[in-house]
């Protein structure tokens, strides 16, 4: 009986290390993309202010507080809009050309631009979640998103394309089904994917109360 609870205890202490762990990895994951953006923009911040106060007091009978600031934002936006016009298209056309040379990375890279862009491009395809039927009774349903209605090409006249989100990854499955399988859900497409990627943990109606407040 001893061995049985000592045994017993080591294994809930296992998973007690194995689940705050997950929880740090998770924590850091969420924090430090925004903690160095954030730190970033204050090492810039303090430089730009720093530099163009001592310039500015020299020529200036006044001191002006935080016009640092304004021109970090003139110059975010400024590299914004240089990245965009001059720098990205250019870029994006010299990979493409190169990448048709290699038609196997050519179509891992299209497949994965048009996920992501399927997701926060101009058209967005993922905005019309929907409820499947897993079987002809039912009882079994998963959420997903309503990608396609036009199926002619593969013969499939009377179905539609479904993409199936995981859980915790940017990944999903595409399933075909027949139309009358799919169901719309009267939700926001943002709040489907949050409560769909994280396992339905997130409560829609915490999600749609978030959406409102934004």
């Amino acid at each position: 009986m001893r061995n049985e609870i000592i045994k017993w205890g080591k294994s809930t202490q296992k998973k007690i290390y194995k689940r705050v762990f997950d929880y740090f990895i998770q924590g850091l994951l969420f924090i430090a993309p925004i903690g160095l953006t954030i730190y970033v923009i204050v090492l810039i911040f303090q430089f730009i202010d720093g530099m163009v106060q001592v310039y500015l007091d020299q020529i200036l009978p006044f001191h002006i507080p935080g016009i640092g600031i304004i021109i970090m934002f003139l110059i975010i936006t400024f590299f914004g809009f240089l990245g965009h016009r001059i720098i990205s298209t250019p870029m994006r056309l010299i990979l493409e050309k190169s990448l048709s040379k290699a038609p196997l990375i050519q179509l891992v890279y299209t497949s994965i631009r048009d996920l992501i862009s399927a997701f926060v491009g101009k058209e967005k395809k993922f905005n019309q979640p929907v409820l499947v039927k897993m079987d002809e009774s039912g009882k079994l349903e998963r959420m997903g998103f309503l990608t396609a209605t036009d199926l002619s090409q593969l013969n499939r006249k009377d179905k539609v394309a479904v993409y199936l989100p995981y859980s915790y990854a940017f990944m999903g499955e595409l399933i075909i089904v027949p139309a009358e399988w799919v169901t719309p859900v009267d939700l926001h497409a943002s709040e489907v994917m949050k409560f769909i990627v994280s396992g339905g943990v997130s409560k829609l109606d915490e999600l749609k109360n978030e959406d409102d407040k934004n």
